[in-house]
């Protein structure tokens, strides 16, 4: 092969390389992580703000999309079925949102307990992880984008 050709085959398969990796990266699925730590109803309405904007976004671009709120200390208030001030809006996520989803931490659950003495009930829509801070890391290591509104 002469040298000139074998140049041009090299910058043709880059340039190939080059325009199938958007294509490619566009037909997987968007996933976010959205951190709640407190227990502030305009920060967790900010957080279900953004989950419901999200999913809009991609779900109007025929796009997919999974989210995850990831609620630890305090902000597992969020989840609890007793003082959740956004318990109403939790609901319909359940029904309108399938790709939301809840988590809430199991350490934070367990210092609750201790404290009140009895486990705090939780929204039924929640599910327990061993710890939220882990599961952010592992969901970032995972390639999930993490955000704290």
């Amino acid at each position: 092969m002469r040298p000139i050709t074998v140049y041009f085959a090299a910058i043709l398969a880059g340039l190939a390389l080059f325009v199938s990796g958007p294509v490619v990266a566009g037909e997987g699925v968007h996933r976010l992580a959205l951190q709640i730590s407190d227990n502030d109803p305009q920060k967790m309405n900010t957080v279900l703000n953004v989950a419901a904007n999200v999913a809009r976004h991609y779900s109007g671009n025929g796009e997919e999309v999974e989210i995850r709120i990831v609620a630890f200390n305090q902000g597992l208030h969020m989840l609890r079925s007793d003082t959740s001030p956004v318990k109403e809006r939790l609901a319909g996520f359940a029904k309108s949102m399938p790709n939301v989803t809840f988590n809430a931490c199991g350490n934070t659950i367990a210092g609750m307990t201790k404290k009140e003495g009895k486990e705090p009930p939780l929204v039924e829509n929640a599910e327990t992880v061993p710890a939220g801070v882990v599961t952010l890391m592992e969901l970032n290591e995972a390639g999930w984008t993490i955000v704290r509104p």
